[in-house]
């Protein structure tokens, strides 16, 4: 039996991107999610671009706000695809720690750019964490799984994960109605008050439910500000054009955009490669987790 395959328009300025879900719904273990533009494969952490206007920059949104299913872009996939991420063999889903609700913004990542784990960062003395680097979109609307927004940052925390930098630019929609309003960490302040201090609340604690300590911060929690988000994600943005433009990588880097990059593929040869990814397989059904993503945890 085939795959699954559906596809909707992306709700975002990127008119001609499309998506297709393949394996079943948010919750099966084969979850899918493909980028098409022009109904042609494309990775969205290689050929969407980071630049969405010489101020803002394009969002991919993986997980939506309130939600709890940890969903991520495959670096180690064919044209990655956003797909549920599992650990010791079980799907992952955030825990409700009193008094969030799964994720408090839409989670998702900036295209082109990647977190190198050979590079220490001068500030907070810390490595890469091996991937593009995070954003949090702070605004009014809950944005769907897979969407491409253009958003403004307004600052960034350096949260420590296992000795590694992973870096949590905040931001917020360009089309947001508060976008007007808010430029940087004061404007977030005035217009959304608390939400900084909640967002190191909430990162400092939602493993506590697994059995995990608390995180740890550089710069003690405190954020730096728009001007030194830019500073990191144009530092991503380099290490991101080394790695993709290398022969050689652990990743899967295939692409139908970057110039310069071995990995580059044909849009022709890029659907032959896409079309067999549908070749056999089932749909899954979704594995039943209410039960936990309706429970609070105090911490």
């Amino acid at each position: 039996m085939p795959l699954l395959v559906h596809r909707a328009a992306v709700r975002s300025h990127h008119s001609k991107i499309q998506t297709a879900v393949v394996g079943g719904p948010v919750g099966a273990p084969a979850h899918r999610r493909y980028f098409l533009h022009e109904n042609r494969p494309v990775s969205p952490w290689h050929d969407i671009p980071l630049a969405a206007s010489s101020t803002e920059y394009n969002m991919v949104c993986e997980i939506p706000r309130w939600s709890n299913a940890k969903l991520e872009i495959d670096t180690q996939a064919p044209f990655n695809p956003i797909r549920h991420d599992t650990k010791n063999g079980r799907l992952r889903y955030v825990a409700n720690v009193f008094p969030y609700k799964g994720y408090i913004w839409n989670y998702g990542a900036l295209p082109q750019t990647y977190e190198d784990p050979a590079e220490v960062d001068k500030d907070t003395g810390c490595v890469g964490d091996n991937d593009p680097i995070d954003v949090l979109e702070v605004g009014s609307r809950v944005c769907a799984e897979g969407s491409v927004h253009p958003v403004k940052p307004l600052g960034v925390l350096a949260l420590i994960d296992d000795g590694e930098t992973d870096w949590k630019v905040l931001a917020i929609r360009s089309d947001d109605p508060l976008a007007a309003q808010i430029s940087g960490l004061a404007d977030l302040e005035r217009c959304m008050p608390g939400l900084v201090a909640a967002t190191v609340d909430w990162f400092t604690k939602y493993k506590v439910p697994d059995g995990k300590p608390r995180n740890c911060w550089a710069f003690d929690g405190q954020p730096r500000d728009a001007d030194y988000a830019r500073n990191v994600i144009a530092k991503a943005h380099e290490s991101w054009k080394k790695l993709v433009r290398a022969p050689h990588s652990s990743f899967v880097l295939n692409n139908v955009s970057v110039d310069a990059s071995p990995h580059r593929m044909s849009p022709e040869a890029a659907s032959q490669a896409f079309g067999a990814l549908f070749s056999g397989g089932s749909v899954q059904p979704a594995e039943q987790q209410q039960d936990a993503n309706d429970r609070w945890h105090y911490v």
